[in-house]
């Protein structure tokens, strides 16, 4: 008489295949839940991994939220240097570069995990921020013809303001009466002048 086994077989995945699944799982959840909702064990239970694995791979559940965040920022970067920049249209490249930044921070749970980070003193830990910063500005706009410094600026003050619409414009636009999308189209309109007179 044979005894049937109600395990489910185990998946047998490659260190970043695991990693991988994790991430995925703990995306759904920070999407459904937010990022104080964050639980490890929850995240181990939706990837369908023991606690043991999630804390191997990552060491805690800050660090799965720091992991998150810079597979967003990679995500990010890899689509803007994606973007075709023709030498007599910048000024429609750059539109869709804030188009493609402002896209990826009004995603759910985009912006609240940034936030999220930083409340809980976390931001430091996003040691790909620099990185990123430096390939966009020297091999996307600076051979756009815009200097290195001043495209850092452009950056920085494109992502503040991209987290600014993605955390507060849809519910500050809808308790003072304005219309859907309202607070991204003024500052993109806003950025795309500035960068105007930026970029000379």
């Amino acid at each position: 008489m044979s005894i049937k086994s109600n395990d489910t077989p185990r998946i047998r995945r490659s260190p970043e295949e695991s990693r991988a699944n994790i991430l995925a799982a703990a995306e759904q959840l920070l999407v459904e839940q937010g990022p104080q909702l964050l639980r490890l064990a929850d995240v181990a239970k939706a990837a369908g991994v023991a606690n043991a694995t999630v804390l191997h791979h990552f060491g805690s559940i800050s660090a799965v939220h720091t992991a998150l965040m810079e597979r967003m920022i990679g995500d990010l970067v890899d689509s803007i240097m994606a973007i075709e920049i023709p030498a007599d249209a910048p000024v429609e490249a750059r539109a869709v570069g804030l188009k493609t930044l402002f896209d990826a921070l009004e995603t759910p749970g985009a912006a609240r995990l940034a936030a999220w980070l930083e409340l809980t003193d976390e931001t430091s830990r996003l040691t790909v921020v620099r990185e990123a910063v430096q390939e966009v500005a020297q091999k996307k706009i600076s051979q756009a013809g815009v200097p290195e410094d001043v495209a850092e600026d452009m950056i920085l003050l494109s992502v503040t303001l991209a987290l600014g619409v993605g955390l507060f414009g849809p519910s500050l636009g809808k308790l003072i009466g304005k219309p859907e999308g309202r607070a991204r189209e003024l500052t993109l309109q806003m950025l795309l002048a500035n960068f105007q007179r930026l970029a000379g």
